[in-house]
């Protein structure tokens, strides 16, 4: 019976092609804690505080759901049908008393057990055995969480730190290049004093006024 869990639900197979002698029985489903199913008697009416979801599981030790007619589990299969029933679905009715037989969250990990009743009236007629323990899923506690690195982790840690000396080296080695870029600037920048220009001096020539040309 035992499927798919989680935190607070779990899946069975549909009891198809086990009631078929039992056309006019509903079909119940029991849900215990693993420790109270050898105390749980068949006789228990469903829809009553005796079996109601909302008290389990203390003072009540097993409570009854998913009640359907055997119209609901024909057998064989016909294509397409899903046949699954998923326990612990509902929240809407979790704390509504006036519908004791709500499919609810289970309230805790278990481990559970769970069967299937066939009631005429309030009358058993047939049933099945107890499916094994189904023990639900769990969050791991904080304290339990280890905080020294897997291997996984010390893996990133290594690349972590390979990346982070090659970048040390490429700033290294950029500073450096500015660094003698800067010198080189300021080497070659060196101002030089402009040639003075010299200009010679020349003296005058005087010019004498000749005497005129006798004609």
């Amino acid at each position: 019976l035992e499927g798919v869990t989680t935190g607070s639900t779990f899946v069975l197979d549909q009891p198809r092609c086990v009631f078929e002698d039992y056309g006019n029985a509903v079909i119940w489903l029991v849900v215990t804690l693993d420790k109270d199913a050898p105390s749980f008697n068949n006789s228990a009416e469903p829809g009553t505080p005796e079996t109601a979801f909302q008290r389990f599981p203390d003072p009540v030790r097993a409570y009854m759901t998913l009640n359907a007619t055997l119209g609901s589990y024909p057998c064989p299969k016909p294509a397409g049908d899903i046949t699954v029933l998923r326990v612990g679905s509902e929240t809407s009715c979790a704390r509504d008393e006036t519908r004791p037989t709500c499919n609810g969250p289970l309230p805790g990990p278990g481990p559970y057990r769970v069967k299937f009743l066939a009631l005429e009236g309030s009358v058993p007629v047939a049933e099945t055995a107890w499916s094994m323990p189904i023990m639900l899923r769990t969050a791991k506690p904080p304290s339990s969480i280890s905080t020294t690195g897997s291997g996984h982790n010390a893996g990133m840690i290594a690349i972590t730190t390979i990346l982070s000396i090659l970048f040390a080296i490429l700033l290294a080695g950029l500073v450096a290049m500015l660094v003698f870029w800067g010198s080189d600037s300021c080497g070659s920048s060196t101002l030089s004093k402009p040639e003075s220009v010299s200009v010679r001096r020349y003296n005058t020539h005087h010019v004498y006024d000749q005497p005129a040309a006798r004609l």
